[in-house]
């Protein structure tokens, strides 16, 4: 399966812990990676300062879905299942 072009779930929806150019601390789970263009395409796609976990996601019906809605549902539910326990609610 291929991404989705303009989807950007991944980029948006999961936390990433790896530093990214921008975002020094990682990218927390809901907020929008700061290398994302405004159609939703990663800057650092195919650069060397692209982070590895970034480079590692590989689009798939499980992860995805059949539409970019599905890809932001199961990735929620996916981020919300492996989140750490905050002792709150998310």
């Amino acid at each position: 399966m291929e991404c989705r072009t303009g989807c950007a779930a991944c980029c948006i929806v999961i936390s990433i812990s790896s530093p990214i150019p921008g975002m020094p601390e990682g990218k927390p789970a809901g907020v929008r990676c700061v290398q994302l263009t405004d159609d939703n395409r990663c800057r650092l796609f195919g650069k060397p300062e692209r982070p590895a976990v970034c480079g590692s996601l590989a689009a798939s019906i499980e992860m995805c879905g059949s539409a970019d809605e599905d890809a932001f549902r199961i990735l929620g539910e996916l981020e919300k299942a492996t989140a750490p326990e905050s002792g709150h609610d998310r």
